[in-house]
């Protein structure tokens, strides 16, 4: 015989002590709580109880009796729903994944949007969560999926609607580990800083439109990073090492970018600049910024003059990869537990090694290929994909 259950619900205005009376008419009547959930919206509560008897089924029309003279009390209304232990079994064996819809405005039609897709996927959404104060700019659902659903494929539907409605829209399993992160590694230019360095060292050298093209083709992944990158650290060839110094005094933080660090440092967090640029520029931003790590390429320079030549490997999309695994056998975390945001396609290889690799306001191929991608101005953003809300990001920041 199938076990019963009752789901209590229960509406109305908020004040103190609710959870208190219902809980104790429960206890008293000698029932058990299998499952509660509360959420208050302004000053309107929702409180949701799933309640059996262990010894039986005989004294639940008492309770009922008792709950509806307290709901009348307390100024709320009741409605109540039998519930097999299958069905519960059901829903509580489910798949569960995070959607988070993040934008200048979530408005409506999004909402609207996104919703459908997730119905017409028979995906159930258990809880909605604001994570923005004030307008709405960032919305978190909690959904429970078929067992056989393909989930990249929903998303795929969910990120070419986002793209449409003007908002980026990220999926990920609800698990530990996606509240486990302990190690955050980013590229450096165009993603940590607003620039691509070698691009500003090119322009002070006479160089700039030559090395900016080759850039782009190379962060578009039409080019060979490597064979690129020692194409333009030719053109380098006579600048003054002192013109190194100049450029970084005036290279611009990605808005964000120090509010990133900050937060991720106090709740613990291991941070980490992999570069394709400079070490010069990466040994700096780790000292100003408080990182724990810095890789980049090692420009050769003889006698306070570039010579053209790169000393040691080349930091490409490879070693990106073997570097973020480096350091998190060194921190010992699993590569569940790491984050990686990069925008070019040599950032491909360490976006796909970690738990969650970011595309950040990234080069069209590449968008095309992370798993997540996020087209913000602000890269403290990406804080919200780990649940952080921003009341919570102002209080860590302090």
């Amino acid at each position: 015989m199938d076990h019963k259950m009752i789901l209590l619900t229960l509406i109305g205005p908020d004040r103190t002590g609710i959870i208190a009376a219902v809980t104790g008419q429960i206890a008293a009547a000698g029932a058990r709580i299998r499952d509660i959930e509360q959420t208050v919206t302004h000053t309107l509560l929702s409180l949701s109880v799933l309640i059996d008897f262990p010894t039986g089924e005989s004294d639940q029309k008492p309770l009922i009796k008792e709950l509806l003279f307290l709901s009348k009390e307390l100024g709320l209304d009741l409605d109540f729903q039998v519930i097999g232990e299958a069905e519960y079994r059901r829903k509580t064996t489910r798949h569960a994944y995070v959607v988070t819809i993040l934008g200048g405005e979530v408005n409506a039609a999004a909402l609207a949007r996104v919703s459908g897709i997730l119905a017409d996927n028979a995906v159930n959404i258990e809880r909605i969560s604001k994570l923005t104060q004030g307008q709405l700019r960032c919305v978190e659902f909690l959904i429970t999926t078929p067992p056989d659903l393909d989930v990249k494929s929903m998303t795929r539907t969910l990120l070419h609607a986002g793209a449409s409605l003007g908002v980026d829209i990220a999926v990920q399993k609800e698990s530990l580990y996606r509240r486990a992160k302990r190690l955050v590694v980013m590229d450096m230019d165009s993603t940590l800083i607003q620039v691509e360095v070698i691009d500003e060292l090119a322009r002070v050298a006479g160089v700039g439109e030559q090395v900016a093209a080759i850039t782009e083709r190379a962060m578009n992944g039409e080019l060979d990073f490597q064979g690129s990158l020692r194409e333009r650290v030719a053109l380098l060839k006579g600048l003054r090492a002192d013109a190194l110094e100049q450029v970084y005094r005036n290279i611009p933080l990605t808005p964000g970018a120090r509010n990133l660090v900050t937060i991720l440092k106090r709740l613990g967090y291991k941070t980490a600049v992999i570069s394709g640029g400079f070490k010069f520029f990466t040994d700096r931003l780790k000292d100003d910024l408080g990182l724990d790590y810095a890789y980049a390429n090692q420009l050769e320079i003889v006698d306070g003059v570039v010579t053209g030549g790169v000393v040691g490997p080349i930091v490409d999309g490879a070693r990106k990869a073997c570097l973020l695994e480096e350091i998190a056998e060194k921190e010992g975390v699993t590569l569940d537990q790491v984050i990686a945001i990069g925008d070019g396609a040599n950032d491909l290889p360490m976006l796909g090694r970690a738990g969650l690799g970011i595309a950040f306001n990234a080069k069209a191929r590449v968008r095309e290929q992370a798993d997540f991608h996020i087209n913000q101005q602000n890269l403290d953003s990406i804080l919200y994909l780990l649940g952080l809300s921003e009341r919570e990001m102002a209080e860590i920041a302090g």
